[in-house]
């Protein structure tokens, strides 16, 4: 498969978890809290995957063991922990902002733990800052709110920080076995770091809840569509893009969720957020112009 078609499937992933935050958003409004959504959503796709995924249960070695537990912390529990429960605290375009920060610690840890060299091109630092004033106009659609709030900033960032250490994990498992394997893991070492928290406030198992259609068909997305098929997709695009440039399609995701939210929940867009969208895509855009006349040491593929 070329390289080409690997920016395509990336553009699809980041495409659909920008919808998620629609379904999460009805799931919350229909009695759910934010660990039975990640619980079900985690469940359904690890359930699913054992339909395709192979039958060994462990890793080769002690140590891949822990770097798939680590993978499963980083890209499941505390993401989506740190996340959500950010939402309590702060407001939502804080978070979303500071979600977005994560290609760019992305970069210092691909720098410092995988001793990548960064080409120095221009291109790079341009399309990201033109990406992240994209950011910063989509998010708050206009509406200039920023309010610094200690707890939830730093749960904010906290997400943003995880999702770039778990890019870095699987760069760290690379080749070593089947994204199907590695994305099962995923699933299982999330669940398994989420239970200890049911301990304060039980699982909301109302089975008359779960059977209504609204919250029955949002949570087969979640685990099916964004969770199961997308982790596993955005897993073999870290592998061929590399760690730094698969993270830029990361901009995307607001512009993806505004357009969810103006057409699933009424929401109104403004010229501005408009503005911001045009800016992230030429950010992205600026950011994949790498030099032709030297190898890229980020594209494994290549």
């Amino acid at each position: 498969m070329k390289t080409a078609h690997y920016h395509l499937i990336a553009f699809l992933v980041i495409a659909a978890w920008g919808t998620t935050f629609a379904a999460t958003m009805i799931l919350l409004h229909n009695g759910l809290s934010p660990r039975d959504i990640f619980f079900y959503r985690f469940l359904v796709a690890y359930v699913a995957i054992w339909f395709f995924g192979p039958r060994r249960l462990f890793a080769d070695n002690f140590k891949d063991e822990f770097l798939l537990m680590l993978a499963g912390i980083t890209g499941g529990s505390v993401y989506f922990m740190a996340e959500n429960t950010a939402l309590e605290f702060t407001h939502a375009s804080n978070v979303a902002l500071l979600a977005c920060t994560a290609p760019i610690f992305t970069i210092f840890l691909s720098r410092f733990l995988l001793k990548e060299k960064i080409e120095k091109n221009r291109n790079l630092l341009r399309g990201s800052i033109l990406a992240l004033a994209g950011v910063v106009l989509v998010t708050f659609n206009g509406r200039f709110l920023l309010q610094m709030n200690p707890m939830g900033d730093i749960l904010g960032l906290l997400a943003a920080i995880s999702w770039a250490f778990y890019i870095i994990v699987l760069k760290l498992l690379d080749g070593r076995y089947s994204m199907l394997f590695i994305t099962r893991k995923v699933f299982f070492y999330g669940l398994l770091t989420l239970l200890p928290l049911f301990l304060h406030r039980p699982l909301n198992f109302n089975a008359f809840v779960l059977r209504q259609p609204i919250i029955f068909g949002n949570l087969l997305y979640l685990g099916l569509a964004a969770s199961l098929i997308c982790y596993f997709f955005w897993n073999i695009v870290v592998k061929r893009l590399g760690a730094v440039r698969a993270s830029y399609y990361i901009y995307l995701a607001p512009v993806v969720t505004m357009a969810t939210a103006v057409v699933i929940l009424n929401e109104t867009i403004t010229f501005m957020a408009v503005a911001g969208a045009i800016l992230i895509l030429a950010g992205v855009a600026l950011a994949e112009k790498q030099k032709t006349d030297k190898k890229q040491v980020l594209d494994p593929g290549s």
